[in-house]
């Protein structure tokens, strides 16, 4: 848990702030990485998202036993 406590209301503000601010970072290299076309913002979110999920999994797995 990146947030030590249980107020709702903080956790709203910080993800719908991480969220812009991924959205953010992934349209500014969506734009960057091929200079005269765009690369599609979803690639770059599922490049970024895909392996932070698949650790996510994997560290569930561990804390149960899996």
């Amino acid at each position: 848990m990146v947030i030590g406590s249980s107020s709702h209301n903080k956790l709203l503000v910080i993800s719908s702030i991480s969220g812009a601010l991924l959205l953010t970072v992934a349209d500014l290299i969506a734009r960057i990485i091929i200079v005269p076309s765009e690369v599609p913002i979803g690639i770059i979110t599922a490049l970024i998202g895909a392996p932070y999920f698949t650790y996510l999994l994997y560290k569930r797995r561990a804390q149960m036993g899996y």
